[in-house]
């Protein structure tokens, strides 16, 4: 994995696939193909449509330079709602293996589902620990919230925490409350675009003051100007370790975040 081919790109399992391509196949059985879009680095964007010719040059969102996730979220949340005000979003990272590809389907239409009818939720996926892991973030449950939907758990969230070291990671793990932090969020535009409004507006407020330039001609110009200013800050750490509205599903997929 290079800066000029990530990990992305790479067909590292030897399927003849890489993993943006499985990404955008396991999505492609839930959401119509003219809703699904890739945020990336300019760099990638030829990268991004020889992987997935399927999708339009439209459908790929080019960020300049890189700001961390709470910038290419409120991007895509904006561009998202300028063309529809009602949408729900799954947010997913495109390296990740995920082995039972069926019920990682499920879990995502049951998240879909859930958001329809609370769509003041910011819902987030955690994936049942199996070892303490130093290279993952920990979503602390609050196991006296729980609620059950169609036969999978969820809870509360009380706390994100990142990275912990091997002896902080057991503590989790003997706990029984620390869920292993996907990086995979659903939720509605408004949703996340009034959590981003509330808790993040330095980031929010100058792609929002830019409603008028998507999906437009000027919509590129505009986004390269904006980033030369945008604050690089993940969205865990600047908004879902701040929101009182965020679920965790706790399941369990097959899941591995080939970070290392």
């Amino acid at each position: 994995s290079r800066r000029s081919k990530p990990k992305q790109f790479l067909d590292v399992l030897g399927t003849g696939k890489s993993f943006i391509r499985t990404t955008f196949e396991r999505f492609a059985n839930i959401i119509p193909l003219e809703n699904i879009f890739v945020a990336t680095n300019t760099a990638y964007r030829d990268m991004v449509l020889e992987e997935i010719p399927e999708i339009a040059p439209s459908q790929v969102l080019c960020e300049p330079v890189g700001r961390n996730t709470a910038p290419c979220v409120a991007y895509a949340a904006m561009h998202i709602r300028s063309l529809n005000p009602a949408a729900t979003m799954v947010v997913s990272p495109s390296d990740h293996l995920i082995l039972n590809e069926h019920h990682f389907c499920e879990v995502i239409q049951q998240c879909l589902d859930f958001i329809d009818e609370k769509p003041d939720t910011l819902l987030t996926i955690g994936l049942e620990p199996t070892r303490p892991e130093t290279g993952y973030g920990y979503i602390q449950s609050n196991m006296a919230s729980q609620y059950n939907i169609d036969g999978i758990v969820a809870y509360q969230v009380k706390t994100f925490t990142e990275k912990p070291d091997k002896e902080l990671a057991q503590v989790f793990i003997d706990s029984g409350e620390f869920l292993w932090n996907s990086g995979i969020f659903i939720w509605s535009a408004d949703a996340i675009c009034s959590a981003l409004e509330e808790y993040l507006p330095e980031v929010y407020l100058p792609f929002k003051e830019g409603y008028k330039y998507y999906y437009t001609s000027e919509e590129q110009f505009f986004i390269d100007n904006l980033y030369a200013g945008c604050p690089s800050i993940s969205i865990d750490y600047g908004v879902m370790e701040k929101a009182t509205n965020v679920i965790v599903f706790q399941v369990s997929f097959g899941w591995t975040d080939l970070g290392t």
